[in-house]
């Protein structure tokens, strides 16, 4: 623990982003508090049952990202806990992670956050007045020397422009945003619309009770599932150092057929009526294990998009119709916007397009970078670790050590983001804050020291060396290096399969680690390939 620290910082939210924030804050002896609008920490994860316009899970959620990668760097998760959790076992983590550290002492319950302002003083300060209504309806103005928004990107549902006719429907429309779970849809017939993971969710769970249940997609997609081979979680294969620099000196066209190929020997994504024009890595993955089974049974059935509503049905647009639909699913994404810092003038948002410097600080405030945005982000992999390190990288700034670039360094950082988003993406407002998730933790970790010495490491420590390089990037590995490292974190490392293998067999003896061993041979093949045709 850092010495105090008089500089007072306001987070709001306490979710998945707001808790780690608050822990680094008071690793470096801040003066923080927390502003929570509920009476309980978790945001989205905790779950609502009923209608509201916070973010909620539905009542059957799985995380799609397994609790080693999903874990905070300095709390393993239990071993006998799942390895893909549901919401109420991801619920009981963030909890504990809450309790462990004591971080309620320093979060105020059902305080909303009215408004942000720079303060009278703010050019030479770099303060904020902060508007807000406590837990007893009272209003009050309190002046912070930083803000942190912690209040996550799930918050504001996106509804697609209106088809024609649909204002004339019969039957009901609602947003994924307000589905909670499948009481009601019982033998009705069910139309989802988009097939990103909430709609795919949505499709599979009530194609169970449904009388039957169309899936519209406009482009189709990749569909990964949970578990590669020997059972090893998916985001644990694909997210490994070697991997990312092996990615980086392998032409696009190939690490996408080599995915591809992997991915259509468990279903061919065009018999399926699934595949899509754009290649593996050209769009934010879909993770559903159970959608092509459905698909298979014919409770799902896939179809484009739509042309226009009847009174009672869709028609679509290869011609194709339904006489009669009860239900439609709207699961077309969320919009964000910063509405709360200065009536949404400061950080201005044009279709999810916003200039934050690593999506966090806005380019525009960067002459003292005292306020920014945690959680801003889309991997292929878990937000939580990345919104951990986008706090600590904030609190070195926030505390005098100017991690920071220039002004135009920051600027130009935006632009090349984007300008790689805008090459390998296709074009779609959910397509603005993806990042690669080695890649993008790897360069939060640089600014703070956190990256480690590799050449040095092999020679000190060579098997911590090779889990680092060639194991999956588990959060642990930033608390090797740079501020607060934690003395658990080599054990935490090296104790990675043996906490997964709990959740699944506690009798079970850890097995190497095959999978590595074949992506890799993999790769080899793909390269000898390459080298002899080129």
């Amino acid at each position: 623990m850092a010495p105090p620290n008089n500089r007072k910082l306001l987070i709001v939210g306490a979710g998945a982003s707001g808790l780690p924030s608050l822990r680094h804050a008071l690793l470096y002896g801040v003066d923080v508090v927390c502003f929570e609008l509920t009476n309980q920490v978790g945001g989205l994860w905790n779950y609502k049952p009923q209608e509201t316009d916070l973010s909620s899970v539905m009542k059957t959620t799985v995380i799609n990202t397994s609790k080693e990668m999903t874990a905070y760097s300095d709390f393993p998760p239990e071993g006998t806990m799942a390895n893909f959790m549901h919401n109420t076992e991801m619920y009981r983590y963030l909890q504990n992670y809450s309790d462990h550290y004591e971080l309620d002492k320093h979060i105020k319950f059902n305080h909303k956050v009215n408004s942000i302002d720079r303060n009278e003083d703010y050019d030479k300060t770099g303060k904020w007045k902060v508007y807000y209504t406590d837990d007893k309806g009272v209003t009050h103005d309190t002046v912070f020397d930083g803000v942190l928004l912690c209040s996550g990107h799930h918050t504001t549902p996106n509804w697609p422009t209106k088809f024609r006719g649909q204002d004339d429907f019969k039957g009901r429309i609602i947003h994924s945003h307000s589905y909670k779970d499948h009481r009601g849809y019982e033998d009705k017939t069910v139309v989802v619309v988009g097939i990103g993971n909430s709609g795919g969710d949505v499709a599979v769970e009530l194609s169970r009770i449904a009388k039957q249940v169309y899936l519209v997609t406009r482009r189709g997609t990749w569909v990964f599932n949970r578990i590669f081979d020997y059972g090893k979680p998916i985001d644990m294969v694909m997210n490994r150092k070697f991997l990312s620099d092996l990615r980086s000196i392998v032409p696009a066209w190939l690490s996408n057929t080599v995915v591809e190929a992997k991915l259509n020997m468990r279903f061919d994504h065009k018999a399926y009526g699934l595949k899509p024009a754009h290649r593996v890595f050209g769009a934010h993955p879909t993770v559903n294990d159970e959608l092509p089974n459905r698909i298979a049974c014919g409770t799902v059935r896939i179809k484009p998009n739509i042309a226009n509503f009847t009174e009672y049905g869709i028609v679509f647009q290869d011609g194709s119709k339904i006489d009669h639909v009860d239900e439609v699913v709207m699961s077309t994404g969320f919009s964000f916007e910063f509405g709360l810092v200065e009536k949404g003038e400061l950080i201005k948002v044009n279709n999810n397009h916003v200039s934050l410097y690593q999506y966090m600080f806005p380019t525009d405030l960067s002459d003292h970078n005292s306020l920014a945005v945690i959680g801003l982000v889309q991997p292929f992999g878990s937000i939580m670790p990345l919104s951990e390190m986008q706090a600590r990288v904030y609190m070195e700034q926030f505390t005098g050590n100017n991690v920071v670039p220039s002004k135009r360094e920051m600027i130009d950082n935006v632009h090349d983001k984007l300008e790689k988003m805008a090459r390998r993406y296709v074009k779609s407002n959910r397509h603005t804050i993806q990042v690669d998730y080695v890649d993008y933790i790897e360069e939060l970790a640089k600014l703070i020291g956190a990256q480690l010495d590799m050449r040095q490491l092999w020679k000190e420590d060579p098997w911590l060396a090779y889990k680092v390089y060639f194991g999956p990037r588990v959060p642990y590995i930033y608390r090797l290096n740079g501020p607060h490292k934690w003395k658990e974190a080599r054990n935490a490392i090296l104790s990675v399969d043996e906490r997964v293998l709990m959740a699944t067999n506690d009798h079970s003896q850890v097995e190497p680690d095959y999978s590595v061993l074949y992506i890799a041979g993999i790769l080899l093949v793909a390269l000898i390939i390459l080298y002899i045709l080129f």
